[in-house]
């Protein structure tokens, strides 16, 4: 029978040596495996905001190609309106302006009429806008109404006065103003299409 071996339990410096290799090995493979890790990460990381990137590049492109199509769609329909606009001006707001003329004297002289009732109203107008004035604007009036007729003054523009306080109508030079803002307007608009294309 071979003699009975036991183990010793001294230290041995080449069992130490090994388990300390074999410590230095999984920590390098640990050390190693953090580092693929991270770098891993970093990559995903990396990717991720490069994706998000390229996603707000295109999103602002896309929004930047909107903004010209509204802005040119805009420009667009603004020029169609333009002839229906001009000729509303030209056309439409004379005679709604002739049509509204007397109205608007009765409408003006009333306050002036209730400061200094005695007196008669003058007005001094246009011989064309007489006979509309007499019939629609006298009789609403119910006071005292000497009519003057000027030549001077345009068919919309009535000069009201009552002692010494005036009110003028000018109904015409309102259509003008109208007229010439919208034809400003698109003349500026028509510009700006031309600079911005």
């Amino acid at each position: 029978m071979p003699p009975l071996t036991l183990e010793t339990f001294t230290d041995r410096p080449e069992a130490e040596a090994t388990a300390a290799e074999a410590t230095a090995a999984d920590e390098a493979r640990l050390a190693g495996f953090d580092a693929g890790y991270a770098a891993g990460w970093d990559d995903a990381a990396a990717a991720h905001a490069q994706d998000r990137g390229h996603a707000e590049a295109r999103t602002a492109e896309a929004l930047q190609a909107l903004g010209f199509t509204y802005h040119e769609a805009r420009s667009h329909v603004l020029m169609a309106l333009a002839p229906l606009l001009t000729d509303i001006a030209e056309k439409l707001l004379p005679r709604m302006a002739q049509a509204a003329l007397p109205a608007l004297v009765v409408e003006t002289i009333l306050p002036l009429a209730e400061k200094l009732a005695e007196p008669p109203v003058t007005l001094r107008l246009n011989p064309e806008s007489r006979a509309a004035i007499e019939r629609l604007c006298v009789p609403a009036l119910g006071l005292p109404v000497v009519i003057v007729e000027d030549a001077t003054l345009t068919p919309g523009d009535i000069r009201l006065t009552l002692d010494a306080a005036e009110a003028r109508v000018d109904l015409d030079g309102a259509v003008e103003t109208i007229a010439t803002a919208i034809a400003d307007y698109f003349t500026l608009e028509t510009k700006a299409t031309s600079h911005a294309g």
